[in-house]
């Protein structure tokens, strides 16, 4: 069990490492704020989901709902 114990908090580590790095690499929300009035429907604006920013978006969800996995597994009584 201590062999399981210590992988865990190693993935978890790396978990909280990978996901620090792409919250810092996302662009902030405010960056098109230029376009209030609803012009920024662009070919970047329409395929975001293909993009790099799109990438990041979906991956920090995947490391999101991972880290709260890990920490409640590694919460758990067994380990204790």
């Amino acid at each position: 069990m201590d062999i399981l114990k210590i992988v865990l908090y190693i993935v978890f580590v790396i978990d909280c490492i990978a996901l620090s790095a792409i919250i810092l690499l996302q662009e902030g929300k405010s960056a098109g704020l230029g376009t209030i009035g609803g012009v920024a429907d662009s070919y970047w604006g329409q395929n975001k989901g293909r993009s790099m920013e799109g990438a990041l978006v979906k991956s920090t969800k995947f490391l999101a709902i991972l880290f709260l996995v890990l920490s409640v597994v590694l919460n758990l009584k067994v380990f204790n």
